[in-house]
């Protein structure tokens, strides 16, 4: 069982991404994406059917930079601790890098997965975009080199996708994504749920976006997005995992809960120091 995705926050604030542009300017005009570090402390939400989950603790840092013009640049780590209530803990750490141009040609990503403090799996590569398919190019964990269909997005233009869609006051958008998790080989198809938005003034924050001046005036959206299996059945197939958050226009999130089916992982955002993003000329 898949304890965290690495896909799911790289994609909201991806971030988120999660972190998280028309291909020449910001999520709404005259706006970049936010330069900015997060931590979200995690902690076990529920549990369902016959989960083994009984604890959960830990924590994700995202630190995200760059702009349209120079790119965008990410390095996050996950780590969390699962305790099965039976004396039996395991201690995940994921620790991944990456970088997106900002018009979205190319991906360039590395992770390490370590479980009990043992390195499992590396992952270095990278994706370009040509007029008709992605080209992918893995170093690690093996010399490989494939193909995949031009529709696919990389994390930040998701994201970008998904303010785009918020703006235009869509609620639904379905897009299939490439992160270079899992190998560097997986694609998720993604289905995303946009609510209402927020206005800024209302419901204001208790956590650590509250009095930021940067997200004064800012509207945000209650956002749902599920991974699913390219590999299974498009009929009734369930999400591997879902995640749902609360996203300002200019990218950054709040209010994270991970649901991976049987057990799901809430994340409260209780640091956030927001940098100066330079504009394009």
């Amino acid at each position: 069982m898949k304890i965290f995705g690495k896909a799911a926050l790289a994609s909201a604030a991806s971030a988120a991404a999660l972190s998280w542009l028309g291909l020449s300017c910001g999520p709404a005009a005259g706006m970049e994406f936010a330069s900015h570090r997060a931590i979200y402390e995690l902690k076990l939400a529920q549990t369902r059917g016959n989960s083994s989950a009984m604890s959960a603790r830990g924590r994700i840092l995202y630190d995200f930079s760059g702009s349209s013009c120079e790119g965008y640049a990410l390095q996050f780590r996950q780590v969390s601790e699962l305790d099965n209530g039976e004396g039996k803990s395991t201690l995940s750490d994921l620790r991944s890098t990456s970088w997106e141009e900002g018009t979205a040609r190319k991906f360039v990503f590395k992770s390490q997965n370590y479980l009990n403090e043992a390195l499992i799996d590396s992952v270095d590569g990278q994706a370009e975009r040509e007029t008709s398919q992605l080209t992918v190019t893995l170093a690690k964990p093996v010399d490989k080199k494939f193909d995949l269909e031009a529709a696919i997005v990389f994390p930040t233009e998701h994201m970008r996708r998904i303010i785009d869609a918020a703006r235009e006051e869509k609620s639904l958008l379905e897009l299939p994504v490439y992160d270079g998790s899992d190998k560097g080989e997986k694609v998720y198809n993604t289905l995303t749920v946009i609510g209402r938005g927020i206005a800024a003034e209302e419901h204001p924050p208790a956590d650590a976006a509250a009095g930021q001046p940067s997200l004064v005036g800012l509207r945000r959206w209650p956002v749902t997005v599920s991974y699913f299996d390219r590999a299974g059945s498009k009929s009734d197939q369930p999400p591997v995992y879902a995640i749902t958050f609360e996203l300002y226009e200019n990218g950054i999130s709040r209010a994270l809960m991970l649901d991976y089916n049987d057990f799901a992982i809430s994340g409260e955002l209780t640091s956030l120091a927001i940098r100066d993003t330079k504009p394009c000329r």
